[in-house]
Formats: structure tokens, C-alpha cells, sequence
């Protein structure tokens, strides 16, 4: 007999933990005491490893290759080349842009670093010891790494496995190292508007090439067991369930043979989306050998060989009439796309989800083309904290934002709110072909501005002005303004698949007897905390405490078929998936309550964790009693246990937004850029668990901060890359992190289970606007309109050098 008090509705709300409550981590504690499980730290049974020769070329014709000297080595057990692929037919691999590239490199290297053997030892020391002891005759040819050189008529020919293929896997090609051109918009109709407007301006924008730099680089161990002809792959991979269907496809061995794990991931940020040649050569050196083979790669391998992101070189027009109102945007992109076609990018858009470029505004026509050329640099754009480009297109109108505000000599922040989208015009159609789901614009800009006191920080900036040029400071003062709104959830089957792959995500959850569960996701956390938010949904969904919920996922023997996770994909589809399945668990034990209490199901009424009768809460049913009550009675009509499965094909993306404020003091003598301030108002819809809501913020603006004033992954003209390494590529410590100050609106989305609508990219998509455009603003009045990024202090001092501010 329980003699304790019933718990008010109050206390069982806590209890839950559900939607809206800050629950810690449930990750946490096995991460910070060393019990994490990644894929180094598998070790089988007889296990090989390899590692691969890598060209120093960034494009060169490969005379021979001379194993002789590394098979020598006592302990090295195969040396792999493309000729020993050729007769697997697995010289190649399909990309997830359509292309094809080259496992290991064949007759010639396309970027340096590129994979041209694959050597396997009995340990990682003897394969690397080998490395250097394969002889590989070159000769040098001319490299290309410049975008815009790419389609001269005297440009190199890159890809001479597809030199007479005019027709790619996006329509013609015009010239042997042109890709595609993507065209969305009104063309005629955005060039009449800019013939016809008030005022226009245009601007060359790039975003440089960067890197994700997630903090474990990638790896898979590859073990094939000849007895029961299964192959198992364990990997740092962000859609396991569509590296089975690809391996599958490649290895020609039924999907049912393949189980693919993804265990624990230390940060993914799209750099484990693809395949890469790595996976191809483990699993291949697997199958003939018999043994395990594991490769990990090192961190100059990741950064210079991985996948990139962004490499966006934008043209941007924007027609406006005099008082600031916008009437047109044109944009052209050169996207440089490296030596493979490798970008991540759902299969309908090459240029990911860039159209998404007509940002907050009310734009009336817009136009975009997007050409993607091959180069002699590492391929696969990724969507580095951002949905597939959109980090791109943010950037360009925010950027566009502020020059047009400059021309009309009018605050960016004015401009901004006179032409965004109004709140009664959601769900609204974008020139561009969106639906935004929902917004409120200016109820977030104004809070934002009351919150920084923005016409107190013109006032200020005035006075900085005035000093600076009566020479009684040698600082200039900026603020940044950026408004953005993402577009996430990559999810809706009309819309995205990726290698014919459609883009739903999927849940099951069983019900145990005594009332705890699991549930299954076809997602993978790498850092997310999908254990915890989850198991908050279905608390709210069904009843049953987050405590008592466990989440799994990333192995494909379990978990239902998913997509993954990569840009902000998770809430959006997996997180509705898990509602709508603790829905079908709720709708199941609401048939079972009506038994029991002898009642018509429409006589009854949901309350936080039971079924009670209306009117009368005493006579109820909690969740717990009806899950053991599933088992252990015969409902007439009902089969016995509480378990649901759902897929979930969202009807459309949802559009989270925010405004970020950014404040920074710039010595012009040293060019060392100083962030005072930084504000960051978010709206992602219903707010699961604001602290890792805040969590994300921090990380993607801290992301956003490297981007905007460091990082640059360049090439010189022989094709070498700098910054190869993490002396020279800039990683933010807290040393350089500023205190980020965060706010939010919440502006559900409509047709989310729940209103959520992702958060995880938001903060770098708005962040690096913000940080750009204040540095662009402490020097607007000087004369400025724009320079490229990164604003690392060489560059803003050369700046400040340029506008004749220095000493």
C-alpha cells in the first residue's frame, strides 16, 4: 500500500522533465570521465591498420609507382593502388554531389594530398614507417587554384576521366573544368528592376575556404567476417544508414550483410557526412585480408584532405529606391569546388539551399546563377554549421545590407526593418521559391536593440569618431548588425534526398512493463545531446519521466533507417519523428485506459502523465499502469505491448532567425580587432532544453569568431596548402573567446509537432555577418564599403594602412 501523498500537477510537470526544462546532460558524466567509446579506441582481435601515401603534388601525372622497398618491411601485409581497385571496379566512388572520385588516385594526382596508396601493417607505426618508403615517379603538371582562371580557354584540363563528358550530373557543361550552372529566380525580371531602380549596389564577395576541424578527425574500422559473410563497419559517420546503402551499392554485398556503427563522434560539423577514399580502402583491405583493418586519419590529413567549406566567390546587385526600399537582388556565384564534385548537398540542389539568399526581406524579384568549377584543391564542400549554403547566402545579403545602407547614407539597422518581411505575411513566398513556416522580424530586432542600447552605442561611436580624428585615440569603434534567417530541416522527400536517398528521419520507442522505454533514432549525436532533448520530447509526449527514457542510435541493426544529422536536421525531422511515435504510444494507451476505467475513449482527457476521466481527475490511469497493464491483460482488439515506430516526411523546413549585435574597438596601428560586446537573440521556435539551446549558441558563435576574423585554408600557385596544420590555422581558445550574451524570442513553427525548428547552425550564420560588419563599420566613414575576409589583424591593419590611418 502507497501511503504517500498523490503529487500535485505541479510537482509531476518537474518530474517529467519534458519540454522547456533545463535537464542536464545525461552525456556528460561518461564524456568527462574518459568513458567515451570513439572509433580509435576499437581494437579487435588480429586487427590491421593503414594509412596512405598522400601526392605532394597538387596536380601531376603519376609515371609508377614502386612498392617494393614498403612490402620489405616486416609487418607490412599490402601495399593497395588504384591498379589493384581497377579490377574490383572500386578505383572510384560515387560522390554525394553525383560525381565520381577517384579512391586512389589514378595515373594522375588532382590536389595535394590526395590519396594515391593505401599501405596495411600490423600496426599503425610500420604502415606510416612504409609511407615513405613507397616510390611514386611524378611529373609535375600545371596546377589550378585559382576559381576565376578556371574556365579560361587555356585552363588546364583536371579531369580527364570525364575531359569529353559535356553533360554532368546538373546539365551541360560548357568547358572541360566547368561543373554545373544552377539557375533559380526571375532573371529578365530581376535585371529590369535593376536597370530600373534608384540606386544599386554591387559587390565581389567572397567567403573564404575554411574548415570544420571537428575535434576527432575521421576513422572507421572495417571488419569482414568471411564465416557469416558480414561485413561490419565502425566509423565517425553522420548518416550511418546511408553509408550502409552505399556501401552496399560499391561492395555489391546486400544491404542485410552490412551493419554499419557510429559510436561516440567528437564533432562532426558535416566533415563525416561523405565517403571518403579511407572507408573504401578499409573495407576493401577487410575483405581480402579477413581481418579487421582500421584507419584513422591525423589532423594534417583532415585538414588538408577532408572536406572543405564555403569557397564562395559572390557578385552580389541590389536595386533599391531612394528612401530604402529594396526591389531586386541579383547574385552570381563562382563556387570552387576542388578536384571532385564532393559537396554535400541534397541531390536537387547543387548549390545546397544558397536561394535562400533573399535573407529576412520582403524582396519582390530575385535572381541566382551558381557555376561550380574543378580545381587543384581538396574536394567537398560541407555544411559547416550551416544547411547547405545557407552560411553563404546570409553572409552576401547581410553584406549587401550594409553597402546599400552606406549608398543611401541611412542606418543599416533602418534599412533592415523597412524592408523585412512582416509578420502577417508569413507563411510567406520568397522570390526565390521558399515558404518561410513563421516569424516575427521586428519584435526581435527591437528587442535586440533595446537590449544593447543600439542608439546609445551610435551616440558613443560618434563621439569615438570625432576623438579618433582630433588624434586622442588611435581606436575606431564598430557595430555590427546582422538579421538572419536560416532555413533548416533538411527533410521534406519533395524537396531533398541525397543519392536518391529521401531525407525523412525516423523514431521507434518500446514501452517496457514497468514503465521506462527506449527509442531508436535514425539520427547520431556528435556533441548535440540528442539523449537528452529526446527523451524530453517523448517526457512531454507520453508521460514517462526523461530519467526513465534511454536513446540510442548510430548502429543500423537497431535503429530504424534516418538520414543523420548534419544542419540543424535533428529537431526539426527526428525530433517530429519522436513526437508523432509518442503520439501512436499515447493514442494506444488511451484505448487501453478507456478499458480499464470502463469509459468511450472520448470520455477521456490527457493530464501531464495519465488518462483521467473528464471531470472527475480522481479516476484515472497513469502512463506507468497502462504500460504494465499492456502487458499483463487481454484488451479486446489490441495486441499486447506499447510500441510505435514512426517515419516522418516533414511537409516543409522550418526558418529559425535572429538578431545578433556585435561591438568591437579596432586599434588601427596594430590591427588587433577587440570584441567588446556580442548579443545573440535566437528564435528557433519551441525551446526543448534552453541550456543546450545555449550550449549551441556558444559553440557555433565561438565557430563564428574563428571564421569571420582567422580562418583560411589557402593555396599557393604550385597548388601547396597553407595552414595545413593548427599552428597556422586559428582555433579560438577561451583566451580569444569573448563572453557571448544571449537572448530569444520564441515564434513556434507551424507545422512542426512540437514548433521546434533547430538552432544548431543559427549562431554561425548570423554570427560571422555580425563580426564582419562591425569591423567593415569602424572603418565605414573612412571610406570602406568592403574587404574580404578573414579579418585577422595583418589584414585589417593593411586596411587601415590603405585608408592612410596608420602612422
Amino acid at each position: 500500500m502507497n501511503d504517500q501523498a498523490p503529487l500535485s500537477r505541479e510537482d509531476r510537470v518537474k518530474n517529467l522533465k519534458g519540454i522547456g526544462s533545463e535537464r542536464k546532460r545525461v552525456e556528460d558524466a561518461r564524456f568527462t570521465q574518459g568513458k567515451g567509446n570513439y572509433v580509435d579506441d576499437i581494437n579487435l582481435p588480429g586487427m590491421l591498420f593503414g594509412d596512405f601515401v598522400r601526392s605532394p603534388y597538387g596536380h601531376a601525372r603519376i609515371k609508377s609507382i614502386d612498392k617494393e622497398a614498403a612490402l620489405a618491411v616486416p609487418g607490412v601485409v599490402a601495399v593497395l593502388t588504384a591498379e589493384d581497385l581497377k579490377p574490383l571496379n572500386l578505383h572510384y566512388m560515387p560522390t554525394l554531389a553525383g560525381d565520381v572520385q577517384a579512391v586512389l588516385a589514378d595515373e594522375k594526382v588532382l590536389f595535394q594530398s590526395q590519396e594515391v596508396a593505401f599501405v596495411i601493417a600490423e600496426d599503425r607505426y610500420i604502415a606510416a614507417d612504409a609511407v615513405e618508403l613507397v616510390e611514386v615517379d611524378y611529373e609535375e603538371l600545371p596546377a589550378l587554384t585559382d576559381a576565376f582562371k578556371a574556365l579560361d580557354e587555356d585552363a588546364p584540363l583536371l579531369r580527364e576521366d570525364i575531359k569529353d563528358k559535356m553533360e554532368g550530373a546538373h546539365g551541360p557543361r560548357k568547358h572541360h573544368n566547368h561543373i554545373f550552372l544552377w539557375e533559380e529566380g526571375d532573371k529578365d525580371g530581376t535585371e529590369k528592376a535593376l536597370s530600373d531602380a534608384e540606386v544599386v549596389a554591387e559587390e565581389l564577395i567572397t567567403y573564404q575556404r575554411v574548415h570544420p576541424c571537428p575535434l576527432e578527425t575521421c576513422g572507421c574500422v572495417a571488419s569482414m567476417d568471411k564465416i557469416n559473410g558480414k561485413l561490419t563497419l565502425w566509423g565517425t559517420f553522420q548518416a550511418p544508414h546511408a553509408v550502409r546503402t552505399v556501401a552496399s551499392l560499391i561492395t555489391n554485398i546486400a544491404e542485410h550483410n552490412i551493419r554499419v556503427v557510429s559510436p561516440d563522434i567528437g564533432g562532426g560539423f558535416g566533415n563525416k557526412v561523405g565517403v571518403y577514399p579511407g572507408y573504401i580502402c578499409a573495407a576493401v583491405a577487410s575483405i581480402v585480408t579477413g581481418v579487421p583493418v582500421k584507419w584513422v586519419e591525423d589532423r594534417m590529413e583532415n585538414l588538408t584532405a577532408t572536406a572543405f567549406a564555403r569557397d564562395y566567390h559572390m557578385t552580389g546587385k541590389i536595386a533599391a529606391t531612394k528612401d530604402g526600399k529594396i526591389t531586386g537582388l541579383w547574385c552570381h556565384v563562382l563556387a570552387d569546388h576542388g578536384a571532385f564534385d564532393a559537396c554535400a548537398d541534397p541531390t536537387k540542389f547543387p548549390a545546397g539551399f544558397f536561394h535562400i539568399v533573399t535573407g529576412s526581406y520582403d524582396i519582390p524579384v530575385a535572381y541566382v546563377g551558381v557555376d561550380g568549377v574543378y580545381t587543384n584543391k581538396a574536394p567537398g564542400g560541407v555544411a559547416y554549421r550551416c544547411s547547405f549554403r545557407v552560411t553563404e547566402a546570409a553572409y552576401l545579403i547581410e553584406r549587401m545590407i550594409e553597402i546599400l545602407a552606406l549608398k543611401l547614407d541611412m542606418d543599416p539597422v533602418e534599412l533592415r526593418m523597412k524592408n523585412f518581411i512582416r509578420k502577417e505575411q508569413f507563411p510567406y513566398q520568397s522570390a526565390l521559391g521558399w515558404e518561410y513556416d513563421s516569424g516575427d522580424y521586428h519584435t526581435a530586432m527591437e528587442k535586440g536593440m533595446a537590449a544593447v542600447e543600439y542608439d546609445a552605442l551610435r551616440k558613443e561611436q560618434a563621439e569615438n569618431r570625432a576623438a579618433f580624428d582630433r588624434g586622442e585615440t588611435r581606436t575606431l569603434m564598430g557595430v555590427g548588425t546582422a538579421f538572419f534567417t536560416e532555413i533548416v530541416g533538411a527533410g521534406p522527400v519533395k524537396n531533398c534526398d541525397i543519392l536518391g536517398l529521401g531525407m525523412f528521419d525516423s523514431c521507434e520507442i518500446r514501452i517496457h512493463p514497468t514503465g521506462s522505454a527506449i527509442a531508436r533514432l535514425g539520427t547520431i549525436s556528435q556533441g548535440q545531446g540528442h539523449a537528452t532533448t529526446f527523451a524530453q520530447i517523448l517526457a512531454t509526449e507520453i508521460g514517462i519521466p526523461a530519467e526513465d527514457i534511454t536513446l540510442e542510435e548510430g548502429d543500423t541493426d537497431t535503429a530504424p533507417y534516418g538520414l543523420g544529422t548534419y544542419g540543424s536536421r535533428s529537431t526539426p525531422v527526428a525530433g517530429a519523428a519522436t513526437a508523432m511515435a509518442g503520439r501512436k504510444i499515447r493514442a494506444k494507451a488511451q484505448m487501453i485506459a478507456a478499458y480499464l476505467l470502463e469509459v468511450h475513449e472520448g470520455d477521456l482527457e490527457w493530464d501531464v502523465d495519465r488518462f483521467q476521466i473528464k471531470g472527475n481527475p480522481e479516476a484515472h490511469k497513469t502512463m506507468k499502469e497502462l504500460a504494465f497493464a499492456s502487458y499483463n491483460q487481454a484488451i479486446p482488439g489490441l495486441e499486447p505491448g506499447l510500441e510505435a515506430v514512426s517515419y516522418y516526411d516533414p511537409p516543409n523546413m522550418t526558418y529559425p532567425f535572429g538578431a545578433y549585435f556585435c561591438v568591437v574597438d579596432v586599434d588601427v596601428d596594430t590591427g588587433v580587432v577587440d570584441i567588446r560586446r556580442f548579443y545573440a537573440l535566437d528564435d528557433c521556435g519551441t525551446r526543448i532544453n534552453p541550456m543546450i539551446i545555449e550550449g549551441q549558441v556558444h559553440g557555433g558563435l565561438t565557430e563564428a569568431l574563428a571564421i569571420a576574423m582567422g580562418q583560411h585554408i589557402t593555396y599557393d600557385e604550385g597548388g601547396n596548402v597553407h595552414g595545413g596544420s593548427l599552428m597556422d590555422f586559428f582555433l579560438p581558445t577561451a583566451v580569444e573567446t569573448p563572453v557571448w550574451e544571449t537572448d530569444y524570442t520564441t515564434t513556434p513553427s507551424p507545422h512542426h509537432p512540437i514548433g521546434a525548428k533547430g538552432v544548431g547552425e543559427s549562431p554561425n550564420v548570423g554570427g560571422v555577418p555580425a563580426f564582419s560588419n562591425a569591423v567593415h563599420d569602424a572603418f565605414a566613414h573612412k571610406g570602406l564599403t568592403h574587404t574580404q575576409m578573414p579579418h585577422d589583424h595583418w589584414r585589417v591593419w593593411q586596411t587601415a594602412q590603405k585608408l592612410g590611418l596608420t602612422d
